[in-house]
């Protein structure tokens, strides 16, 4: 019985030191996600955003200008 638990605890001790590995491993990648959407994605969604806002409005601007001519022809 004695050998069992000997046993028993280095298999807990080894669970417990590959798991604190993994948490560690799991944190970093983490960190390195998070970087990775702050420095890359969000700039990019940020400026695919801007444009298309700016195309947005042009073409709203050509729709307004559109409404006009046609009401007042119409008038």
């Amino acid at each position: 019985m004695g050998n069992f638990n000997r046993t028993a605890g280095e298999t807990r001790a080894r669970v417990g030191k590959k798991l604190g590995e993994a948490s560690d491993r799991l944190e970093k990648e983490c960190n390195e996600v998070i970087k990775y959407l702050n420095d890359e994605v969000v700039p990019a969604v940020r400026q695919k955003s801007t444009k298309a806002l700016r195309t947005a409005a042009v073409k709203l601007q050509e729709l307004a200008n559109y409404m006009e001519q046609h009401s007042t022809s119409t008038k």
